[in-house]
Parts: structure tokens; sequence; C-alpha cells
């Protein structure tokens, strides 16, 4: 049967159509990029954001609503839309180190119109997103950018950024308690936690801080990033802390800036947070816990730890030293069975075999050497 002209016209439109979606969604795989890295790259959020972002159904691609994480697009020839706005070109990278109040959310909006971080940053000319977060009841430093790639490995664990908090704590632990936050302690919802340093610090008074004889303040780094961490820690070895301020980001630090107040950092002054904040022989490997004692001060599980690994390192020198020693005697093994062969190839060819001393130097029989005279022979004849 036929089909009308109508119905071939129609048709050939939708194919029409079918390929020019076709061709605007399959672009050359060398141009495409993930969704998550674009809109980080673009400033709307980091890439763990830009997931949820995602996930929520806030992002249109080509008209349509997207809701797979790896999908991949055109930056130039997709039309990519968030929340039904079109995502920006790319614009300068900014980083900005912002000292947070207290009472202030670490976020860029909030539905009970409580106070964030967004509403000191209105003179800021891009649209811009905090790295981490710091607690309500907290203060001190927080980084905020619209570089997405930055805050990911920032906030990346491999990368192990160091943070530095200066607390007050509701009492006076004694040394001990302290070292258990350098061995580790479980956290709720956090697992096992340590810190890399810990030590006790005085405060000015001249610097409008109450200080009292009560209340230790305490300098710790840590390179997690757990809800709550170091309240948490803290609160593990039984104190409260009354306050807490991050004082630095890796060696980028807040120094001078005023609560409420933000700079805007170069390249060179952002990538100080990659830089660990720890002293130098921390820097190189050593417990800051074998720093705190002498070796026969050392509590006892600590001293049944050493031992421990000092017997596990002499059992595989020995081994090592045995394996070396097996390795020998194949060697010598080996050389005796070519000697042999040689020997076989010898007597097939009519030759003697020559004979060998202990050291395999061959005795000639017929050399006229001179045989060794003795030490004591050789003083008679000088003396004659």
């Amino acid at each position: 049967m036929n089909e009308s002209p109508a119905n071939s016209k129609s048709s050939i439109e939708n194919n029409s159509t079918e390929n020019t979606i076709q061709q605007n969604i399959k672009h050359s795989e060398q141009d495409l990029v993930r969704l998550n890295k674009l809109l980080s790259e673009r400033g709307i959020s980091s890439r763990r954001g830009a997931d949820k972002i995602i996930a929520d159904g806030l992002v249109t691609v080509n008209g349509k609503k997207v809701y797979e994480l790896g999908i991949k697009v055109h930056p130039h020839k997709d039309r990519i839309m968030v929340d039904g706005q079109p995502i920006k070109t790319k614009t300068e990278r900014l980083y900005i180190m912002f000292h947070k109040p207290k009472s202030v959310i670490t976020s860029m909006s909030d539905p009970l119109e409580r106070t964030t971080v967004s509403d000191y940053m209105a003179a800021v000319p891009e649209r811009v997103f905090p790295i981490g977060r710091l607690d309500w009841d907290s203060e001190g430093l927080l980084l905020l950018t619209n570089d997405g790639e930055f805050a990911q490995k920032v906030m990346h664990p491999k990368r192990e950024v160091t943070k530095t908090y200066l607390v007050k704590l509701n009492g006076q632990p004694k040394q001990e308690k302290i070292n258990k936050l350098l061995m580790g302690v479980s956290i709720p919802d956090g697992g096992k936690v340590k810190a890399k340093f810990v030590e006790k610090v005085k405060r000015a008074s001249d610097r409008g801080v109450k200080t009292s004889k009560k209340f230790d303040w305490y300098k710790i780094v840590i390179t997690e990033g757990k809800n709550h961490q170091v309240r948490e820690m803290f609160k593990k070895i039984g104190f409260d802390v009354i306050k807490l301020q991050r004082v630095a980001i890796g060696r980028l630090k807040l120094g001078g800036l005023e609560r409420g107040d933000f700079v805007y950092l170069n390249e060179a002054a952002a990538n100080r947070v990659f830089l660990a904040d720890l002293p130098e022989d921390i820097r190189q490997g050593k417990s800051q816990l074998e720093s705190n004692y002498k070796t026969k001060d050392l509590p006892g599980h600590i001293k049944v730890a050493r031992e421990k690994a000092g017997f596990e390192k002499r059992r595989a020198l020995r081994a090592k030293g045995g394996a070396l020693r097996a390795k020998g005697g194949a060697l010598r093994a080996k050389g005796g069975a070519l000697r042999a062969k040689g020997g076989v190839f010898r007597a097939k060819e009519g030759v003697k075999p020559a004979k060998t001393g202990r050291y395999g130097q061959t005795k000639n029989e017929d050399s006229q050497a001179p045989r060794r005279t003795s030490r004591t022979t050789t003083r008679r004849s000088y003396h004659e």
C-alpha cells in the first residue's frame, strides 16, 4: 500500500528532527566533559554539590532534565540550565579568605532566613561558594571560591590538608588525655579520628580574649573534616569546647583579619593551603607522641608497640639474610654444575681435566715455580 504524500512528508520531517537531535547530543568525544565538572568550573558548586543539584533534577541539557551523574556534555554546543537559569561562560577564578563570625551559617542560602556567609559577599562580582564548613557556633577562617577544581582538591581526603584550630576547654586536661587524641579516638558518625598535633597555648588578654587559669587553651591540627570533629574529640576525653576558632588551613593563616571581613587571594596565596602547618620533625614522619615522651617514660602499650615493631624489623632482616645466603648457595651450586659440565666436555675431547686448588686456581704439575720459603728460613738466610 502506497503512503500518502502528507504521511511521507511527515515521516521525512520526523527523521530530520531526530537526526538534528542526535547531532546536537553526539559530539566528538574529546570535546565532551562531565556535567558535574563543568558546573564546578563555572562556579555553580563543588563537584559534590553539583552531583546533588543534578540528582535533584535542577539541571536541564538541551531542554531535558538530566538525573544521570556521569553524563557528559559539550561546554559550547549544549544548552545547560540550572534551576531555569543558563550557566555563565567561564569567568575569572576567585579565591576569598573570610573571617566567619559566630552565629553565621556556612551556606549561601537558608530557608529559615538566618544569617549566612552569602550576606557578607554582596560586593563579590561573581557567585562563590564555601569550601567545607564551620559550625554555626564556631568562627574563623573560611575559604570561598568559584573554582570547583580547587575546592575538590582542598576537600579530597588524599590531600590531607591540615586545618588548625584554637580551642578553649572547660577544664585542664592532663597530658595522658591529650595523648589519646594523638593515638586516635572514635567519634559518633565519624569513626576513628586522630590529631596530627596538639599543644597547650597561652592567649594574650590584650587581644580582647578572656583568659582564665581554670580553662586551658589548646592548638589542635587535624586533616579530616568530619562533622563536629574537634568538639567530639575533646568530648571523648571528658572536656567540652567552650570556644573554637579556625586560624589556618594549611599555611594560609587568618592573621589579623577582623570578624566579618574578607580578602581576595591570588593563586599563590590560595595554594598555601596545600602546605602542611606542622613542625618540621612531624612533617618528616616523626610522631608527636614519641616526642612527648622519653623512651623510658613511654606508656606500657606504646613500649609494647615499639618492641613489637623492633622485633618485626629484626625478623625481616634475618629473613632477608637467609634469602641472600640461600641465593649464594644456589649460585655456588650453579658454578659447580658448570665446572662439572666443562669436565665432561674435556673428557669427550680426550683432554685431561686440570687440577684446581681450593679457590679454583689451576695446578700445573710441570710448573717450575719455586716453593715459597717460610718466614723463618728467609730470616736465617738474611743473617747468614
